[in-house]
């Protein structure tokens, strides 16, 4: 008999005895099955496999015959559920073993890792996730894995220039990045620090970060930390807009990012500069009423932004193609500049996107990305004077001034090097 002959049976008591060994510890002597109780079920598994699909079908009939029983049997002592499931599992995951043994120990090792985190799972389902963020989480799959899959994946309407697919793939990419902010404002806390708290908060919504910030600055005896953090929020915009031009056009991504990584350098720059000089209350957690945009009070997900955001890509989509036909490079880059009033990234995504057809060639989708960038930072400028004052706005405007012209100089370059 040879390796490769042998290998699958191998894995099998491995992939089983894994899992023995989790249950063995996790309850002690208390289980109808231990250690090596799953180590022969996986090999059992592993044999019906190496016969045809139906013995296995009858093996499992029968192991779950035998576990239901085993189950009524010591039900007084309060096994639980969750050990005879593994059990199935393990025979399951030796008849998979057979034909795909790699596949079997990638999910032996998931399985075992559920397993190992009893505790924390049950408090996170208990204690820590909310009703709200619950149900916003299941609005998220439904939106990624129910909806994305049936949109057709093929050019439509005027121009051809729209891929229901791919333009929800970007919104889902981008509702997506913002759930990452607010889980990591949700695990830290704002109490972390306003640095922590907006640079998440700018991942879920940067112009409403900015705006919170300004509100706070109004009750804060000095306004470096909220204005450091506000700055930190509009990072998130930057890193966001790497992330999904480099999936839309490499090429674009390619000449972009250097002006891209310019500007935001300066951003944190002046935001470590303003930051020291905060008081150390500051530093602290916001006061109630006063938190950024992804704290708990803040819903994780809501589907109007997210079709706004669909809307809004289209309309640049479409507004672009016939900028760009009818008014040539002019057209695209005010179509642009208009979505960048709404979303910066549907206008920067709409312009590589044509870029990537060939519809418009890459210095004019640069000039065009960087018209949304600006027409974007307008309105976060606008904000900051409105929501947090003279000083905050001033503050906000010198240092996105800086870095706009950073990024003016490095575009200006990247365009005329080629």
């Amino acid at each position: 008999m040879s390796w490769q002959q042998i290998q699958p049976f191998l894995v099998a008591l491995a992939v089983g005895l894994l899992l023995g060994l989790e249950r063995e510890r996790s309850h002690g002597r208390k289980l109808p099955a231990g250690s090596r109780s799953f180590a022969l079920l996986s090999l059992v598994g592993a044999i019906a496999a190496s016969f045809n699909q139906w013995i296995v079908l009858g093996g499992l009939v029968g192991v779950g015959a035998l576990l239901g029983l085993a189950y009524f049997r010591t039900s007084t002592k309060d096994p639980g559920t969750t050990t005879l499931f593994a059990a199935l599992v393990a025979y399951l995951l030796g008849a998979v073993a057979y034909t795909r043994p790699t596949v079997a120990v990638a999910l032996a090792v998931v399985v075992a890792g559920l397993l190992v985190s009893k505790t924390r799972l049950h408090r996170f389902a208990r204690e820590i996730i909310s009703d709200v963020e619950l149900e916003d989480a299941i609005k998220f799959f439904v939106v990624a894995f129910v909806i994305l899959p049936l949109l057709p994946n093929r050019p439509l309407g005027p121009f051809g220039v729209l891929n229901p697919e791919k333009v929800w793939l970007l919104v889902v990419l981008l509702t997506g990045i913002g759930w990452l902010g607010y889980i990591g404002v949700r695990a830290l806390g704002p109490e972390r620090g306003l640095l922590v708290t907006g640079l998440a908060g700018g991942f879920v919504s940067a112009t409403a970060t900015t705006a919170s910030m300004g509100r706070l600055s109004r009750t804060a005896p000095n306004l470096r930390a909220p204005l450091a953090s506000a700055l930190l929020a509009s990072l998130a915009t930057f890193v966001q807009l790497l992330i999904v031009i480099g999936l839309v056009d490499v090429d674009v991504l390619r000449r972009l990012w250097p002006p891209v990584v310019a500007a935001p350098a300066v951003l944190v720059g002046v935001a470590a500069f303003v930051y020291r000089g905060g008081t150390r209350a500051q530093q602290q957690k916001p006061e109630q009423g006063d938190t950024p945009a992804a704290t708990k009070e803040t819903r994780p997900f809501t589907l109007r932004p997210a079709l706004i955001l669909a809307a809004v890509l289209t309309f640049a989509l479409l507004v672009g193609r016939w900028g760009a036909a009818a008014l040539g490079p002019q057209g695209l880059v005010l179509a642009t500049f208009a979505a960048g009033l709404a979303d910066a990234h549907a206008g920067a995504v709409a312009a590589a996107s044509l870029a990537a057809k060939g519809d418009v060639t890459v210095d004019t989708a640069l000039v065009a990305i960087a018209a949304a960038l600006g027409s974007n930072l307008l309105v976060k400028t606008v904000l900051a004077f409105t929501a947090g004052g003279r000083r905050f706005g001033l503050g906000f405007l010198a240092a996105t001034a800086a870095a706009a012209l950073v990024f003016g100089v490095a575009l200006t370059v990247a365009v005329t090097a080629v």
